[in-house]
């Protein structure tokens, strides 16, 4: 307990992902289930199409989470958030989503989704925590249990 209390979020330092920075990634996504199941090779594939919304958050000197996101015209949309185990709780989820918000506003994006699976409660209160509301449902959108997304949606500033 005393080393996780060591991990204040105020010494998480944001920046873009690098192509050397994906395997520490793929190791995150493998310990966050609750995360979209990404393999190395579609992470790899997400990461080429879109290089510059992929942001990594460093805490010392290990990345303690990443954001995915895309932007398509006037809209965003975040793709994939997931937090390492030991720094959950902290504001790493908080301040990823924040630093791609921001990205999106400079880039004039005037909303931004996302889908989360219906019985992931977790996500969908921390999402709705920073302002995001519920605009849809997607009956049997994610397999392996099939499940409904819940679409979420947030009006940048």
């Amino acid at each position: 307990m005393c080393a996780e209390a060591s991990r204040p979020a105020n010494q998480l330092v944001v920046v873009a992902c690098r192509k050397e920075n994906l395997s520490e990634v793929e190791a995150i996504l493998k310990a966050s289930p609750e995360a979209a199941a990404w393999s190395g090779t579609a992470l790899a594939n997400a990461f080429e199409r879109d290089a510059s919304h992929f942001l990594i958050g460093w805490q010392r000197e290990e990345i303690a989470g990443f954001i995915a996101g895309r932007r398509v015209a006037d809209e965003g949309e975040i793709l994939n958030l997931a937090v390492k185990p030991s720094y959950r709780h902290y504001g790493v989820g908080k301040a990823l989503v924040k630093a791609l918000m921001e990205l999106f506003a400079r880039e004039a994006v005037l909303q931004v989704f996302l889908e989360v699976r219906e019985s992931n409660t977790a996500a969908v209160a921390f999402y709705q925590s920073l302002g995001f509301r519920q605009v849809g449902r997607r009956a049997l959108y994610y397999r392996e249990p099939d499940e409904a997304a819940l679409v979420l949606a947030l009006r940048t500033p």
